[in-house]
């Protein structure tokens, strides 16, 4: 595999410097060649968001406010926008770009009644476009940390980069990668849970911890409800991990006559005697001493000499 260049220049890398050329056709497949961009007001309904947006929760709120600022100051940062292929131009909606980044200024024109808004036009292919999507995202911390691990996932997965690769490309520690990913492995509901923010990074780390995948639901489910700690549920997940430890069993109740014969005994020797009855014809007795001094005194009463 090629290697490839780091992705940490962001927004920088996708807005252009360069005056408004003619329109250019967009890359089929495969890397896109060098090329011009363009900047120019485009009607909204000629731009449809990726498939492929690494980002798929949007705040309803948040959106709210934005539009509502777009309609007192109009969207002063443009959208990053591909052409799209024929092929993706054939699917009936007539659209003729693609989001790269701006998916949610896109959403908030959109309610603000925006009829054009203004667009940068990137030539890339649809696999470097959802790169420069992700990277975009990242840096303005838009996507929830499950979101994050798709993301890596089909970056992984359909491109073909290493742990190492990934962290070079989107600016990441290897190991803050690694431990990402490492959520896709917890069950849909708990990344659920994690994707709303009812769980934070380190209480999905130790949920993972537990193997059973019954057992990591039910766990996520006290956390939430008790709304324990990250410290405390990795308290819980030990717990949770450990077999309960089984009950000494009850010694069965002596009857009077063992009783008597015990304290019989014991006052005949002078220390603590146990009787133990196997059935209630055989057992055995025992005879406790602290020194050997006591037991050649318990030996001596016992009518045996020692040799």
């Amino acid at each position: 595999m090629d290697k490839r260049k780091a992705l940490g220049r962001g927004l920088g890398a996708l807005i252009p410097t360069l005056p408004r050329p003619e329109h250019t056709s967009p890359p089929e497949d495969g890397p896109a060649p060098p090329g011009r961009r363009e900047y120019f007001l485009c009607p909204i309904e000629e731009i449809v968001p990726s498939e492929h947006n690494p980002r798929h929760r949007h705040d309803e709120q948040r959106l709210e406010e934005l539009a509502a600022s777009i309609r007192s100051q109009g969207l002063v940062q443009p959208l990053v926008v591909r052409l799209r292929t024929p092929a993706e131009q054939s699917d009936g909606r007539g659209a003729s770009f693609a989001l790269i980044a701006g998916e949610r200024r896109w959403r908030a024109a959109q309610r603000a009644g925006l009829r054009e808004v203004p667009v940068v036009v990137k030539e890339v292919s649809a696999a470097r476009a959802f790169e420069l999507a992700l990277v975009e995202n990242l840096q303005r911390e838009d996507l929830n940390v499950i979101e994050e691990a798709e993301a890596y996932r089909r970056l992984s997965e359909e491109f073909g980069y290493t742990q190492e690769e990934l962290a070079q490309r989107v600016g990441r520690a290897r190991e803050t990668v690694a431990n990402v990913l490492r959520l896709l492995r917890l069950p849909e509901q708990v990344r659920q849970m994690v994707a709303r923010d009812e769980l934070s990074m380190g209480h999905a780390r130790a949920l993972l911890g537990l193997e059973d995948e019954e057992a990591i639901i039910r766990t996520a489910l006290q956390v939430t409800a008790r709304r324990l700690s990250v410290r405390q549920t990795e308290l819980l997940v030990r717990r949770e991990k450990s077999p309960p430890a089984e009950e000494p069993q009850r010694a069965p109740d002596k009857s009077p006559a063992v009783r008597d014969v015990e304290e019989r005994l014991q006052k005949a020797l002078g220390t603590r005697v146990t009787l133990l009855m196997k059935d209630g014809r055989s057992g055995r007795i025992e005879i406790h001493f602290h020194s050997l001094d006591e037991l050649d005194g318990l030996i001596a009463r016992l009518g045996a000499a020692p040799t």
